[in-house]
This record gives structure tokens, sequence and C-alpha cells, in this order.
């Protein structure tokens, strides 16, 4: 219809410029039209009508004389246009494994072997290329999908490259958009635009999901200490199963390792799930996360994903300073030593100048109390203080405990005491900053009276006070715990800072009892009371919920503390990608980032391959390192980053990868059709439904790319001009019959 009333179609119109064809001066144009403005005016504002209904007649008497002093001036198009025979049109058809669901890449060739083919090559010369891992040449359209890759940024600039020794006028991409190579990204895009070349998409597949159920993403800890308690965070979506059960699992190998029963969202709509389980002994592990498989599903293959976590074998140690002898550090010492993979090392303060020292590994270790040099506070990997006043630190020890956190990264918790917190003048020291609320800028802060504590929200599904496997069940265990002994007041949780655990003294009232927050590289957290030990001697002595507590406290303050070397990959599993991107931070011997290092990653892989990659400075980011390397085989890859100041060792770091192929097809399996229209709206084509194709190749035409000629066609004698003109003197003798002016 559009080309019926216009002439041409309306991609002529989109590619186009308006010129006029007479010659004649704009001005002229706008004069005329002025003056006709003028002399309708005139004439009708003289006769004997009512204001308005001159205005309206008057108006359409000068918009029809507006038009044909248009039409005069022969309005046209300017618009380039392909010289025929002279320009090569590449179509890509996607090959890859997605485009064999629902029979898609045959709708592909059928639909090019249905008459459109033919019409483009009568056009112009046609070069078939297949499309999925990277680009080939074609001698015939492909009969099967037979790549477990789409990677359509490199297939496309790969056309695009060939302008430069063919006369490239377009490319028309037949593909469901499953870019599942991430080729598409800003760069990529900016390169096609400036090809100039015009890229025309067909789409094939579904747009919605139908009777599916997927796992789009899976998060958990990469690192983590031996026998852990973890949690994966599972975000799935589903179509047609809308509130049906389904069993979520996290297996290690053929072991279960953790199975709950969850309700699926409603349709096309994402849910997120929680699932904890045990890490188990050190080692790497490669988890798979599933969902059953649901009756009907049309892809089961899209129901489980592989996540990777480094278990490792070490034991990070804690220094407990503690100004009095008190029962909180008794059986919060207690909790460490049933835990195998912690080393707690305690002081505590007998008389001001003496103390009494535990799980020292040298008599020299803490001879003269709290540490103040970096060399001997840095070789921790948390701290906890105690019921001990600011002013007993030095200025340099309390700068020491902020670095502590800040530059080390390690882990900080303060405890609540008579002697500590507001009461201890902490409120005024350095590490008032580091604390996750704002203290009460006065005394009498502590008190010695009982208090019920109830968990948060966010303490309802942290793993810190998971203490009972069932949310519920360990809501209402935590209530059910013994009043602690004491409490301290604080104020407000800072922003950012995270309250797991409130306390509700009987006197009334609610302060934050357990809040935590991230600071600098490290974690503080303050547990506002002295008085947990109470959970333990006012229970059965066969109940573990404090030993759990404390376990998972101390575990949590100290398992993401890294070394001087601090090893990450872009990603855990590559997908059909074998493009690593390497990255270290790498810190110094006073823990400072070092710009000057030497660093290398040492790669084991799948049938004996090694490398050695060099990792150089990233500009603008002191300590930071990267480095890419090529993992061609499938399968778990051991990578160690070693850094080196000169001929010393400043550290190293150990990471896991893993390579698979044949997956990232399975997922997201409808069309991306926002791909597709996104990469013709940038490049100067069109998208198109395979319904629609047959407009291509007379649209396909119209482009400034290989080798083209200005061509100008003439609008002024369009049907819908003289339709319009038609329409205002019809417009006009009806209302003047109407209004009796005729």
């Amino acid at each position: 219809m559009f080309e019926f009333l216009f002439n041409y179609p309306l991609t002529v119109f989109q590619k186009g410029t308006l010129v006029f064809a007479s010659g004649w001066p704009l001005w002229l144009l706008g004069a005329l039209v002025l003056a006709a403005a003028a002399l309708v005016a005139w004439l009708f504002l003289r006769k004997p009508l009512p204001r308005a209904r001159a205005l309206v007649l008057g108006g359409l008497q000068w918009a029809a004389i507006a038009l044909l002093l248009l039409m005069l001036f022969q309005p046209a198009v300017s618009v380039s246009q392909l010289k025929p025979q002279q320009n090569v049109v590449a179509v890509l058809v996607d090959t890859s494994r997605s485009m064999a669901l629902e029979e898609r890449l045959g709708k592909a060739v059928g639909l090019l072997n249905s008459g459109l083919l033919e019409q483009l090559k009568k056009r112009f010369p046609v070069r078939l290329y297949s499309a999925a891992r990277d680009l080939s040449r074609l001698e015939s359209l492909p009969a099967m999908a037979t790549q477990p890759v789409t990677n359509l940024g490199d297939s496309l600039q790969g056309a695009t490259g060939e302008a430069a020794t063919l006369p490239i006028g377009a490319i028309v991409l037949l593909s469901d958009g499953a870019d599942n190579a991430g080729g598409l990204d800003t760069n990529t895009m900016a390169a096609l635009r400036r090809s100039r070349i015009p890229i025309h998409t067909i789409g094939f597949g579904r747009e919605q999901m139908d009777r599916d159920l997927e796992i789009t993403d899976a998060q958990i800890p990469v690192r983590s200490l031996p026998d852990a308690r973890l949690s994966a965070t599972v975000t799935l979506r589903q179509a047609g199963y809308a509130g049906k059960p389904v069993r979520l699992m996290v297996q290690d190998g053929s072991k279960t390792l953790a199975t709950r029963e969850i309700r699926l969202p409603d349709d096309g709509q994402s849910s997120r799930e929680v699932i904890s389980f045990q890490s188990g002994p050190a080692g790497a592990k490669a988890l798979r996360v599933s969902l059953a498989v649901l009756d009907g599903e049309t892809n089961d293959k899209n129901n489980a994903v592989t996540r990777l976590v480094n278990v490792e074998d070490r034991k990070p140690r804690i220094l407990y300073f503690e100004g009095e002898p008190r029962w909180e550090m008794k059986f919060i010492r207690r909790a460490a030593e049933l835990d195998a993979n912690l080393e707690l090392v305690s002081i505590v303060r007998t008389t001001q100048n003496k103390f009494y020292r535990q799980g020292v590994t040298d008599p020299k270790e803490l001879e003269h109390g709290f540490p103040d040099s970096i060399e001997e506070l840095f070789r921790y990997q948390g701290i906890i203080i105690g019921n001990v006043e600011a002013g007993y630190f030095n200025a340099q020890q309390q700068s020491l405990l902020k670095e502590f956190a800040d530059r080390r990264g390690g882990g900080v918790l303060f405890l609540g005491g008579r002697a500590t917190l507001s009461d201890g003048g902490w409120n005024h020291s350095p590490a008032a900053d580091m604390l996750p609320v704002l203290l009460p800028d006065r005394k009498g802060t502590f008190h010695r009276e009982p208090a019920a504590v109830e968990l948060t929200v966010a303490g309802r599904d942290s793993l810190v006070t998971r203490v009972e496997e069932s949310p519920d069940k360990n809501m209402a265990k935590w209530k059910s715990l013994p009043m602690i002994a004491d409490y301290q007041e604080t104020g407000a949780a800072k922003p950012g800072a995270l309250v797991l655990a409130e306390l509700r003294p009987t006197s009334g009232g609610r302060f934050p009892l357990l809040a935590t927050q991230n600071f600098g590289r490290g974690r503080v957290a303050l547990f506002a009371t002295g008085g947990s030990w109470r959970w333990q001697m006012g229970q059965d002595s066969k109940d573990m919920s404090h030993e759990v507590f404390w376990q998972q406290l101390l575990r949590w303050m100290v398992s993401d503390v890294s070394g001087r070397v601090a090893a990450v990959t872009s990603r855990q599993v590559y997908e059909d990608d074998a493009r690593i991107v390497l990255q270290a931070g790498v810190r110094d011997m006073n823990y400072l980032p070092s710009a000057e290092a030497t660093v290398e990653a040492h790669i084991l892989g799948p049938g004996g391959a090694a490398a050695v990659v060099p990792l150089r400075p990233v500009t603008g980011v002191p300590g930071a390192y990267t480095g890419e390397w090529r993992a061609e085989a499938p399968g778990a890859y051991l990578t160690e980053i070693v850094a080196k100041q000169g001929e010393t060792e400043l550290g190293r770091d150990v990471l896991n990868f893993r390579r698979e192929d044949g997956v990232a097809e399975n997922f997201r399996t409808e069309q991306n059709r926002e791909l597709l229209e996104r990469i013709a709206q940038q490049t100067g084509g069109r998208y198109y439904k395979p319904e629609d194709a047959g407009r291509l190749p007379q649209e396909i035409e119209y482009s400034d790319a290989g080798i083209s000629v200005k061509e100008t066609h003439g609008i002024w004698n369009a049907p819908a001009a003289f339709l319009l003109l038609a329409g205002l003197k019809a417009a006009e003798w009806l209302l003047r019959r109407k209004w009796g002016a005729v």
C-alpha cells in the first residue's frame, strides 16, 4: 500500500534525502506560500461568515494551494542505489547447533530456495557463507547445523572485512540471534557501523519460551575452606509449568550434596532460589546444579549448569585479643578448637603488662602483646577485639587495625563488653570508621541484663546465622535460644551495612546485635554482647547451636582473605569459548599495590597441555595484571599465578577454570529478535520476519555501500499527493454545503 501511494518503497524515503527537481530557489516557495496565505485570509475575512468557519474554510483552501505550489517545485527523493550486477551480496546462514531446534536451519534454507536466493541473484552476484564459530565460504546451502558455537560478531566482521577486495553492497544474515560467544560487544558494533555496509537480518525461531524450564545462572563462591557451608544462588525461568513443584539439586559427581523442592514462578518470569551444602574435603570440585526434568519439556539440556569451587587446603589464623578473662572467650575458643580448619591464637591481658597466650606456634609470638608492626599483624587473616578499651592501643596499633581490613583484606570482629565500644572510647578512635554501626556518643551503653535475640530477614538467609538448614526452622531455633547475659547499645546501621540479628532487652527497645559490612578489601563485623556463652550453658549438652554459629562467623571473617597475590578469571566455566582472560591483583611485602612485579601464569590442562603466560600491568589500575590465552581443548585447567619483585617472590595463587563445548547453544534457545533488530538498525539494514522477506531483493538495492550511484525519484506525481488534494477540496465543498457558504 505504501509503495502504491508514494511510488516507491519505504526504504527509499528512509535512506534518501528530499530534493526539488525544478531548480527554483526554496525561498521563492516560502514566499509564494505566505502570499497565498495572506490572499486567502483577506478574501475569507471579508465574507459575512462566523470567524471560526471562515478560518476553517480558508485553511483548507490555503492548504490546497500550498500543496499545488509544492508539486510545481517537483519534490523528489535522492537516494544511493547499488549498480546491478556490480555489487556482491553476502548471504550468511547461521549453522550453529541452536538452528537445529524447531528445524530453524531447514526453514532458512527453504526460504532461500523458495525464490529469495534467485531474486537476489537476478540483481547481484551472491556469495554464500556459514556463520557459527567463524565465517566460512559455502558452495551450496547447508543441510544441517553442525557447529556448537554462535559467534555472530566474528562472522559479521569477517564478512565486512571482505569489502577490502570485493564491492560488498549488503549482507543478509539468516539466524536465530543466539550469540553465545559474546562477540557482539560495543566495540564490535562500532566496527560494523564504520564499515558502512547495511546488514539485513531475517529471524527464525519462536520468540517466547514454550514448555521449558531453564537455569539462567548459578552463583557459588569460587573458593572455600574444607567442610564449609556454602550456598548456591540459582536463577531460573520457565514457561508452561507455573506453580509446579520441582527438585533443585547440587551434586559433586555421583554424590548429591543437597536437594530441596521449590515452586516454579509464573510463566515467563524469573525467580531466585538459594540452596546450601557442605564443601567437603580439600580439592578442586566441579559441581552440577540442576533441576529435575519435567514431563513435556521441549529442551531438557538447559536444566543443569556446572560451577567450580576450589576447596583450599589451608588453615587461616585468627588473633583474639581480650582485655580481661571472661566466659565468652572460653566458649569461643572451645568452638574454634572443634573446627579442624581454623586456628585461633588468643591473648588475654591479665594485668597491665602481663598476658596469657594460647595457640601460639613460637615462644616469641605475641610476647609483647598486641602487634605494632605490619610484619607481625598481617600474618593473621582475622582479628577479634574483645572487652578492651581503645585507649589501650597506641596510635600505631589503631592505625594498623584499620589497615588490616582496608589494605590487608582481613576480617575484623568487635565484641561487646563493659569496657569496649562506646564505653571504651572506640566511638572516638580511627576504628570507628570500620564499624558497621554508629556508636552512641556517651558512656553507659553496656547493660548486664538478659536480652532475647531475633534474626532479621537478612539473617534468615545468611549462612553466618544458619544453625538449621530450613529457613523457617532456623528462625524458630533462634527464637528458642536462651537469652544472652548482657548487651551493648548501638546506634543505627551505616549505609551498606547488613544487620543479621537484633536484640530485644527485657527492659524494652531494640538494637542491632550482629551487623556486618565490607571495608576496603576486607570485612568487619560487630557482635554487641559478651554473653552468648549462655546459649551453651542454658541448653542440652548435645545442642551444637553455639558452636555452629561461632564456627560460621569465624569462617566468614577469613574465608575470602587472600595473600599478596589474588588470581581470578573472567569466568569459572568457558562455554564454547577458547579465549581465557587471566587477571591477578599483586601486592608488595607491605600489601601495597605493586606496579613493578613480574607476573606469570603457569597453566596445566587436559592431555598434558602446558603453557606459561606473562601477565601485563593494567594501565591506570596499580597492582592489577592481566593476560590472555586460548584453551583449545575442553576439560579442567589448573593455573598457578606467581609474582616476583626482582628475585624476591611476593606470592602465588592457584585458580581453576573449565572449558566446555556444545553447552551454550542449549540455553536461551528462543529467537533473540532484539539483537537481530539492533544489528540491522545500527548498520542501516532492516529486520525481516521470514514471511516478509520477499521484499528484501527490492529494498536491498538502496544503499551507498559498494559501487552505487545517486538516483533521483520524483514524488510530486505520487497518488498520495493527488488523493490529498482531492480530499482537501472535497472537505471544503462539504463544509460549504453544510454551512450555506457555497
